[in-house]
């Protein structure tokens, strides 16, 4: 490997210690216990951009209750594709995080992880309508069953307290309810991975920003790093680079110059949430309930009523409500979107700014909105609510990618041909399938290595490689040592 005078050498290095960073730091650790591995992180902590649990919803995806993922067909058919996708790769993350229990990887799940009802939620005969052709195209399929289809009023309320509260009986209303769904605080899940890393030889340098990134005539990178604090400049070289950096990934991997990011580019959507911390109103709500995207609004901005426990408190969530900046990080500069622009992305970016129109609508008006109209909006769900117990906070900064002159609302990992850098862009469904995209980095970048790693990947992932929706005793098997291990065995009924 070249090395340049004063420059440490490592074998890995993991721009980011959010959730991608660490639970791939967490996997090399497990599989190559000699390889040496360090984690730059610009902010002073781990997981303070959005893998935070305030700057999140906290849902673990898995399609159960997030209609954008079954869209309903021209003809009037639901197309399940990508909540079933959505869901198998869940499932990959659910056995990892269940392993890592098992094995003392990870010391407790419920400083993280807990039982949660996911509902699908709406009303009026069309929407009704639409939930119960929703609910019967996925009723088939192993991965969603003990969904249930409510419409009665009565049992909707006694499900559903808050909700329910001063809605008209008569007003057509359903529930595609599942008690499989969870919770997370994917904060939290960061720093036990990081904490395991690092007890087991990972070096973790905070408050240190990646500058630049050169690949050496080795095929090497040498990664120039400032210290946020002191203004210091050091240097890494590694064989392998890894940028997890959430919205700030984009830029790093331009830096890089290699071919496989030319065109990408991205556009940066905030987010806030109303919070309420009130016990008498929090303790009338245990689900997390979605319904759908206002029209012409992206997919991800779909409202929702969450149940949250942050820090061992518990709140309530509703939202989220779009904004807009150009930083591409929460802790970003306002130059970021600028920066980003770049010859070979300017065509997609115009291409996407011509077909986006009504997404820059969309946005305006969220802009615009009062909190008066944030209210309105929230009443939707729980028609009680009073504006005294509700507080609106800022969460988390999201870079959607433009690729091909087109939003996508996904996200994507961008490898160099060599593999010896890699990244992920996008969004959505981010840190739930946090293990499979990492797992995806291992195939793409060490293929060499993936055979021989596979014994040890498959201790840690039962079901790899295999379609659980295809295979459904050793889904219920895999499922139930899951919910055992994780104390997700007695999921509640809110």
């Amino acid at each position: 490997m070249k090395t340049v005078p004063g420059t440490t050498t490592t074998d890995v290095v993991l721009v980011g210690a959010g959730i991608m960073s660490t639970t791939l730091g967490a996997l090399l650790r497990r599989l190559e216990p000699n390889w040496s591995i360090t984690v730059v992180e610009r902010l002073d902590a781990a997981a303070e951009e959005s893998s935070d649990p305030w700057n999140n919803a906290g849902t673990g995806h898995a399609g159960l209750c997030e209609l954008f993922y079954t869209p309903e067909n021209p003809d009037g058919s639901i197309d399940i594709a990508k909540a079933v996708r959505v869901n198998e790769q869940f499932q990959v993350t659910r056995q990892f995080w269940a392993y890592a229990v098992d094995t003392g990887l990870i010391a407790d799940a419920r400083s993280f992880l807990h039982p949660i009802p996911h509902v699908a939620f709406g009303t009026g005969a069309e929407r009704v309508d639409y939930l119960r052709r929703r609910h019967h195209a996925l009723a088939a399929n192993p991965l969603f069953a003990g969904t249930e289809f409510i419409t009665g009023f009565d049992e909707f309320a006694s499900r559903l307290p808050l909700m329910a509260a001063g809605r008209a009986p008569d007003v057509p209303v359903a529930l595609d309810f599942s008690p499989a769904g969870t919770d997370v605080d994917f904060g939290t899940l960061a720093k036990h991975l990081l904490g395991y890393a690092a007890r087991n030889g990972t070096a973790v340098r905070f408050g240190e920003q990646v500058r630049d990134l050169n690949r050496e005539s080795d095929g090497s990178w040498t990664l120039r790093l400032g210290n946020r604090r002191t203004g210091q400049q050091t240097s890494l070289n590694a064989r392998f680079v890894f940028v997890g950096a959430g919205g700030g990934a984009l830029p790093l991997l331009q830096k890089s110059g290699i071919a496989e990011v030319r065109g990408f580019g991205g556009f940066p959507i905030g987010g806030k949430f109303l919070r309420c911390g009130d016990p008498a109103v929090v303790g009338r709500h245990r689900a997390k309930v979605y319904g759908s995207p206002a029209p012409g609004a992206p997919s991800t901005t779909a409202a929702h009523l969450d149940a949250r426990l942050v820090n061992g408190t518990p709140w309530l969530l509703f939202g989220p409500f779009a904004g807009w900046s150009p930083r591409f990080l929460k802790h970003g500069r306002p130059t970021d979107l600028l920066g980003s622009i770049r010859p070979d992305n300017l065509g997609s970016l115009a291409g996407a700014a011509l077909r986006e129109r009504t997404l820059v609508g969309y946005l305006i008006g969220q802009l615009l909105r009062s909190p008066s109209g944030r209210i309105d909006a929230l009443r939707e769900f729980a028609p009680t609510a009073a504006e005294a117990n509700w507080e609106i906070m800022r969460a988390g900064q999201r870079v959607q990618v433009i690729r091909g002159g087109r939003l996508e609302f996904d996200t994507s990992i961008v490898s160099a041909a060599d593999g010896s850098i890699a990244g992920l862009l996008g969004a959505s469904p981010g840190a739930s399938t946090a293990v499979p995209a990492m797992l995806e980095v291992l195939a793409r970048c060490f293929a060499d290595r993936f055979d021989a790693w596979r014994p040890t990947l498959t201790e840690m992932v039962p079901s790899l490689g295999i379609r659980l929706s295809d295979e459904p005793a050793l889904f219920e098997e895999v499922s139930a040592w899951g919910s055992r291990v994780l104390g997700l065995d007695a999921p509640g009924h809110g």
